[in-house]
């Protein structure tokens, strides 16, 4: 069987393809200078999480995790969105010069990356600040860093201009159903951006163990890249790609024993990234299959609140899931990799309803 590929077929693959090897390439360098950073500034955590988010005494999680990673940095999630940002403003000033190849290459567009941008380094600054004022153990949250909600509030605000970007700027007011089309929403569409947004978020408590949250995004970005390369976002796939290079770097260094951890400053940016780029490629109702993981850790938490405050017991042994599963007796390389297995099971699943529908 001969497969026949266009050359503009070709070109695009190499594009995307290419963009993700490249940034790759210079996180997975770039990385220990970070590092070096990180603990020649002592970056890490100063206060210790000893209570869980309803001011209960978090006595499980403290059995595996007592002291824990107090002189491990945080702020490692810098890596998965400075380099994407260096990436992209790099490819795009080289285009500038006339060069057809970086021209060929350039990905920064009004109607595909200008937002995914803005989601990305807005919401990871707003980490960034988190992130460093738990390791000068300030802040009022529990453990230090800004407020519940000051970060409920700006990812809000981030999915309020989300939504009128796409409202007012793009003219979207639909939303596609896999096998039944686009359904009118209207105005409606604005405050399902800034919910979407804000429940992707709450699915950030996944960063609790060695490598688990640098491979269950690799996962999400790789299928929703791969979904904007067969709907022809070309830009919004090389804009996946490039997150899903330096996603795959972090990794490197996070896999047991961590060298650092990603924090607040990785997870707020890649969640708001993660519901922009479900809304750019009409993929909202596979968003909760492709982010399985993201949906599980938050509904456990969830379901946990609700049992311990209406039955007066614990659902779980303790929550997110991910340390349920430690309490029996599971090895934390195990749960992460086994949930590695699961996000990748469920992408696949995602995209083919996606592209089939």
């Amino acid at each position: 069987m001969v497969i026949e590929v266009t050359s503009a077929a070709a070109i695009n693959a190499i594009k995307v393809f290419g963009l993700g090897i490249f940034t790759f390439i210079i996180a997975f360098f770039t990385t220990p200078l970070l590092t070096n950073f990180l603990y020649k500034h002592k970056l890490w955590s100063k206060k210790e999480k000893t209570k869980s988010i309803d001011g209960k005494e978090l006595k499980v999680i403290k059995k595996f995790h007592g002291g824990e990673g107090t002189s491990v940095p945080r702020l490692g999630g810098i890596l998965v969105w400075s380099i994407p940002l260096i990436v992209i403003l790099l490819i795009f000033l080289l285009s500038q010069t006339g060069w057809s190849f970086f021209e060929k290459a350039n990905f920064l567009s009004r109607g595909q990356t200008w937002l995914p941008l803005f989601a990305l380094v807005t919401a990871s600054l707003l980490g960034l600040i988190d992130d460093y004022l738990q390791t000068r153990g300030g802040g009022k949250y529990v453990g230090g860093g800004l407020s519940l909600k000051a970060r409920i509030g700006t990812m809000a605000l981030i999915g309020l201009i989300g939504g009128l970007w796409f409202f007012f700027k793009l003219g979207t007011d639909t939303i596609h159903i896999p096998g039944n089309g686009n359904f009118l929403i209207s105005f409606w569409y604005i405050p399902l951006f800034i919910i979407v947004n804000l429940a992707i978020y709450s699915g950030g408590v996944i960063d609790g163990l060695d490598g688990l949250s640098g491979g269950a995004f690799a996962s999400m970005f790789t299928a929703f890249g791969v979904i904007a390369f067969f709907t022809n976002q070309i830009n919004l796939a090389a804009f996946c790609f490039v997150i899903l290079g330096a996603l795959l770097a972090f990794l490197w260094f996070n896999i047991p024993p961590a060298r650092f951890y990603m924090g607040e400053s990785g997870i707020m940016g890649l969640c708001a990234v993660l519901t922009v780029v479900a809304f750019f490629t009409d993929s909202l109702l596979v968003l909760p299959i492709i982010a399985f993981l993201l949906v599980m850790e938050s509904g456990s938490v969830i379901i946990q609140l609700l049992s311990k405050k209406f039955r007066g017991k614990k659902f779980f042994h303790a929550a997110p899931i991910h340390h349920h599963f430690e309490a029996k007796k599971w090895p934390s390389y195990k749960v992460t990799m086994r949930f590695w297995i699961v996000g990748v099971v469920m992408a696949l699943i995602g995209v083919a309803i996606r592209l089939l529908g």
